[in-house]
This record gives structure tokens, C-alpha cells and sequence, in this order.
């Protein structure tokens, strides 16, 4: 099984606590928003992997809605904690457009099967995966792909070099001790050890054109974040 981490059981919830968590976390989202006006097309697939509170998959309708309105939105998120989170979006969504089809699935993203595809996303799910099976989902998102559709993702990364590493982890521990004790810290980072095993840059980038990307353009950094776009 994936390993199931979120923070929805947080009193803050997830979105508040992802925002204090990574530093311009909004910026990143309203980037991969604005980009994907650029892909999203009618009678296609819009896949957002690792939905969480659906919120992103709920921008990404709204503002692609004056060109777009018969593409299907689907919503993959494994873990049980944002069940009910996802039943309050789509409930918000279908508000907004009544006719809007946007599916919101409790699935595996090693199972789901990705077809006839416009847009994927993937916003820190990778970073979650046995790494064993990374390179397979990346297979999968290529080739369910059309033509000009894109990948758009963000994955926590690793450093090549020691000493940056140690010096970006300790800024950005910094950065959390504004929002966050340091007992909450040094938990989360303990319950994280096990599940969370980041790559290099260089390896997401070879993993990406094994797949069969060659176009990736990195967008955001922040900290050891970083935001990139695949086309095919």
C-alpha cells in the first residue's frame, strides 16, 4: 500500500496547514492554475493526482470554464482523511456548474488508468510512492497523454551536494518555526522518515525522459520545492 500521510487530521486543516508548511505554496498553485489554460481542451481528460481537499481540481474548472465545459475532471486522492472534504467540493463545484463532469476518486495513482488526456497534474504525490514504482506512474501519465497535453507536477527534492543540503534544511526549518514549535517539527519530520523519500533533480528529470518527456521546464523553487512542466 502507499503510504497514507496527510494532515487532514490537523485542526487547521489541510490546505491552511500546506500553506504554512511551504513557503509561496499559493504562488505555485496559481501558476499551475494559469498554465493550464494553455492545455485544457473539451472532450479530453483533466487528471489532478493526490487531490487532497479537491481544491486545486475545483480552481482548475473554474478558470478554464469560459473555453472549456465538457472536458471530465477527475480527482484521484488514496487516503480516507479527505473523503468528506472531497463530498463538500464537488457539492461546491457542481454550484458553480451544474453540468460540470468532475469525478472524485478514492484510487491508488499506481492503478488508475490515464486516457485520452489534456492536462495531468501532480502537486507532491511522487514524493510519496515506493520509488520503485515512480517511473511506472510517469509511463503511465506519457503515454495517456495526447499530443501538446501536459504534465504539470511538484515534488519536494534532495540535494546533490551535502553542504546545500544542510543549509536549505535548516533555513527551511526557519521558515516552519514562524507557524510551527519545534516539537511539531521534529514529529512531523519522524513521522515523515518512513514515508517520504525525495529524489535528486537530476533523477526526476531522467525518470521524466524515460517516460518519453523531452520538453521539462522547472517554474517555482522554494526551499528544496521545485514546480516543472513535461509536455508531450
Amino acid at each position: 500500500m502507499m503510504a497514507d500521510f496527510t494532515f487532514a487530521h490537523r485542526e487547521e486543516g489541510f490546505d491552511d496547514h500546506i500553506e504554512k508548511s511551504i513557503r509561496g505554496y499559493s504562488n505555485l498553485l496559481e501558476d499551475v492554475v494559469s498554465m493550464s489554460r494553455y492545455f485544457v481542451e473539451n472532450d479530453t481528460n483533466v487528471y489532478d493526482i493526490g487531490c487532497s481537499t479537491g481544491k486545486m481540481t475545483q480552481r482548475l474548472i473554474e478558470a478554464n470554464y469560459d473555453h472549456c465545459t465538457d472536458a471530465s475532471w477527475w480527482g484521484i486522492e488514496i487516503a480516507d482523511g479527505f473523503q468528506k472534504d472531497l463530498y463538500k467540493r464537488k457539492v461546491e463545484i457542481e454550484k458553480f456548474d451544474p453540468n460540470a463532469w468532475v469525478y472524485f476518486e478514492q484510487e491508488d495513482a499506481r492503478e488508475i488508468q490515464i486516457i485520452n488526456a489534456s492536462l495531468v497534474t501532480s502537486i507532491f504525490t511522487l514524493q510519496f510512492m515506493p520509488k520503485r514504482d515512480r517511473q511506472s506512474v510517469l509511463g503511465n501519465i506519457y503515454n495517456g497523454l495526447n499530443d501538446g497535453g501536459a504534465f504539470i507536477f511538484a515534488e519536494k527534492t534532495i540535494c546533490e551536494n551535502a553542504n546545500f543540503q544542510d543549509m536549505l534544511t535548516f533555513n527551511y526549518y526557519d521558515y516552519k518555526r514562524k507557524s510551527f514549535d519545534t516539537e511539531d517539527i521534529m514529529d512531523k519530520e519522524r513521522t515523515l522518515r518512513h514515508m517520504m523519500k525525495p529524489n535528486t533533480w537530476s533523477e526526476i528529470t531522467h525518470m521524466l525522459h524515460e517516460a518519453g518527456f523531452a520538453d521539462i521546464q522547472p517554474f517555482w523553487r522554494n526551499h528544496t520545492f521545485v514546480g516543472a512542466i513535461a509536455i508531450k
